[in-house]
Parts: structure tokens; sequence; C-alpha cells
């Protein structure tokens, strides 16, 4: 069982920055590709970005292509998202998630572990 903390949310004026934290409770950390997933009010979670075991291969979603950077730090068993540039169409509760495998995934149902979630607010 992997438990994932996120961190980092908040509220921030359109064209801020934030930086996005999820701790991972597992020794095989670096085995786990791991990915951001959003969802806004009455929409469905969509992801943002996915990374891969190694960190080397990057996902993201065209919305966020050029403002939004994934990372990770294995040997601190942490992924990151960097937010610049955000738009109030960004808020939402934002949500990471672990695959039991090393290639990214882009969907829902590809990951085996969420965590609970933090809320970011962006103000126009």
């Amino acid at each position: 069982q992997v438990q994932l903390v996120e961190s980092g949310g908040g509220l921030v004026q359109a064209g801020g920055s934030l930086r996005l934290s999820c701790a991972a409770s597992t020794r095989t950390f670096s085995s786990y590709a791991m990915g951001w997933f959003r969802q806004a009010p009455g929409k469905e979670r969509e992801v943002v970005a996915a990374i891969s075991w190694s960190g080397g291969i990057t996902y993201y979603a065209g919305s966020v292509k050029g403002r939004f950077t994934i990372s990770r730090d294995n040997a601190k068993n942490t992924v990151y998202l960097q937010m610049n540039s955000l738009k109030p169409e960004d808020t939402a509760d934002y949500y990471c998630a672990a695959r039991i495998s090393g290639g990214y995934g882009t969907k829902l149902a590809e990951y085996d572990y969420w965590g609970q979630g933090t809320q970011v607010t962006v103000s126009s």
C-alpha cells in the first residue's frame, strides 16, 4: 500500500505561481510512474501531467503545456508540479497518483494509488 500526501495548494491571483508537492510513503518510489490530475467543480477528473519512474519522460495536457512542469526527486520520494502563469480555469482540486509501472499513464484507470487532493483557486 502506498500513501500519497499532496501539499502546496492555495489561493493565487491569475498570472501567479504555485508549486504542488506529493510525498509518497514507499521505499520503492522510484519504481512508480507518477501523475497529477485535477478535477474542477462539476467536471470529470483529468490528467494534467505525468512522469516516468526515472523522470526522463514526461507528458503534459495541452491546456498546461508550457506553463506547468512536473518533476520528481526519487531520493525524497516526492513528485512536484510547478504551475506558472496560472489562469482562473486552472482552479480545481489537484491529485497525485502512482502507477505500478515504469511508464507513465494518462488515464485514471491506469493508476493504482491516489492522494486526497489539494485545492488550487486562481482568482481573476
